[in-house]
């Protein structure tokens, strides 16, 4: 069994901060990426940053230059840091990790429970 449990989220003003943060836990044999996607109401889900076991990050061109994504292999802990955030990101954000499972042969996607940002005045 895999869990991931986030923290973070909450109410913040236009231009203003959050950091978000989840940690994978359990039979964990390895982890290919971890990362966070969004979703905003009467939206699809929208990937917003990943983090490969190398290094290697990628992400939706609307948050370069605000979002900064870090990883912690030795705690399979995922951070996002936001900065400048604008009322446009305002969603449910979803942590992800591709996790290959003790006694498993390859690596599945696991999903966390979601942390509603809101960024509004």
């Amino acid at each position: 069994q895999v869990q991931l449990l986030e923290s973070g989220g909450g109410l913040v003003q236009p231009g203003g901060s959050l950091r978000l943060s989840c940690t994978a836990s359990g039979s964990i044999l390895s982890i290919a990426s971890m990362g966070w996607y969004r979703q905003a109401p009467g939206k699809q889900r929208e990937l917003v940053a990943r983090i490969f076991s190398g290094g290697v990050t990628n992400s939706a061109d609307s948050v370069k230059g605000r979002f900064s994504i870090s990883r912690d292999n030795a705690k399979n802990t995922v951070s996002l840091q936001m900065n400048s955030l604008k009322p446009e990101d305002t969603a449910v954000y979803y942590c992800n990790t591709q996790v290959r499972p003790v006694g498993s042969g390859f690596h599945r996607d696991y999903w966390g429970q979601g942390t509603q940002v809101t960024v509004s005045s």
